[in-house]
């Protein structure tokens, strides 16, 4: 179970909450998100989950991580969800 504490004054959610959410959705993968602001944010997710799988079908897999929190509490993210070995070529 996960539980937000928020102050008041903030409904905003951070990277760290968005990568909590995204571990606990997707198990085994490795998820960095940055954010300038708390409501614009970018996601690298890189999951052997993904393997086999399209690119829209990938961003749905994150998207469904977050849920109703798309749109509300996180305005924009860009995602690029990779397996390992996509992750591992320069």
């Amino acid at each position: 179970m996960i539980v937000w504490l928020r102050s008041e004054s903030s409904d905003v959610m951070t990277p760290e909450q968005i990568t909590i959410l995204i571990e606990a959705h997707l198990g085994d993968c490795e998820v960095t998100v940055v954010s300038a602001d708390n409501t614009h944010f970018e996601a690298t997710v890189i999951s052997g989950a993904f393997a086999g799988v399209r690119p829209l079908q990938r961003h749905q897999m994150v998207y469904a991580a977050l849920g109703d929190k798309m749109g509300g509490d996180i305005h924009a993210l860009t995602i690029q969800a990779l397996t390992p070995e996509e992750s591992s070529v320069d």
